[in-house]
């Protein structure tokens, strides 16, 4: 199993180059995952947004 890589809306947001609202644009759409970890915590795994980038990579790469 692959460690969790926590992060808050606007580290993840850093992370993947987009602004906080695509955060939760991807979370509405199914592409990644928020985690309550408490009443007013949230957390995002770095390794989703990996992930999902990654496959998203692949499928421009079969479209071209």
């Amino acid at each position: 199993m692959r460690e969790r890589r926590w992060a808050t809306k606007p580290q993840a947001a850093q992370y993947a180059v987009v602004h906080p609202n695509t955060i939760d644009n991807w979370v509405a759409a199914g592409l990644i995952r928020a985690y309550k970890l408490g009443p007013r915590l949230v957390r995002y795994d770095l390794a989703e947004i990996d992930a999902m980038s990654t496959t998203t990579a692949a499928a421009r790469e079969v479209a071209e």
